[in-house]
């Protein structure tokens, strides 16, 4: 499969969607101008993916921001790994947030109710290393 290797910008996540490497990660801020034009891509590729998994996935989120438009799309992408979770995969959530971005990890939560995949919860220093 192709890699997916998006450069965030002031509006856009970075995004890297490695099968090979098993590296799954959206990270910055997301509010794109056009949120379909950008996460339409993202979408197909996960859809792809679920063709033909790796044993294990950890889909991993550092957001440090997002919109409305984007928290729809988001959930979207979430879906799609519950679809992969449902056809057999193992899949994990991993839901990064700063210290003092309560809200970031609230909604996670929120996803994770309406989402039956697992999450785990990690606190980030303000470089994103886990703690």
């Amino acid at each position: 499969m192709e890699v997916i290797n998006i450069k965030g910008t002031d509006d856009t996540p970075s995004v890297t969607m490695d099968k090979d490497n098993g590296v799954f990660l959206i990270q910055g801020r997301s509010l794109p101008e056009d949120v379909t034009l950008f996460y339409q891509p993202i979408l197909d590729w996960i859809a792809e993916y679920g063709n033909q998994t790796n044993d294990h996935t950890d889909m991993t989120f550092k957001l440090e921001y997002f919109n409305t438009a984007s928290s729809k799309v988001l959930l979207d992408v979430l879906l799609k790994f519950e679809e992969i979770k449902n056809n057999g995969s193992d899949v994990t959530i991993k839901w990064c947030y700063r210290e003092d971005e309560e809200d970031i990890k609230e909604a996670g939560e929120e996803y994770e109710d309406i989402v039956e995949v697992p999450f785990e919860y990690c606190e980030c220093d303000e470089d994103w290393n886990i703690k």
